[in-house]
């Protein structure tokens, strides 16, 4: 059983700078990937970027340029800098798990709210 912990997000501006982080816990598990995804209401949840335990990336075209998605070296650590922040950011994100380590499984956080104004 993994469990995350979610930190960062809130009030941004526009122009600015935010963090997310998301932290696994638990014992004897292999983590494959981790990502962020975001939700807005009445929308279906999209993918932001994602990272591969061998680092490879992938960012939706709307924040490539801005968002860089990280891991720890235990690869068990997340982090998405979001920088220029744009007022469409505005959303829920959610962290992702993937493990194949004892079972494949995807975890999700519980969402954080970012919300980008003036």
């Amino acid at each position: 059983q993994v469990h995350l912990v979610e930190s960062g997000g809130g009030l941004g501006q526009p122009g600015g700078s935010l963090r997310l982080s998301c932290a696994a816990f638990g014992s004897d598990f292999n983590i494959k990937d981790m990502a962020y995804y975001r939700q807005t209401p009445g929308k279906e949840r999209e993918l932001v970027a994602s990272i591969s335990e061998g680092g490879t990336t992938k960012y939706a075209d709307s924040v490539k340029g801005r968002f860089t998605i990280s891991t720890n070296s235990a690869v068990t650590t997340v982090t998405l800098q979001m920088n220029s922040l744009k007022p469409e950011d505005t959303a829920v994100y959610y962290c992702l798990v993937k493990t194949d380590f004892p079972n494949i499984r995807d975890y999700w956080g519980q969402g954080t709210q970012v919300t980008v104004s003036s």
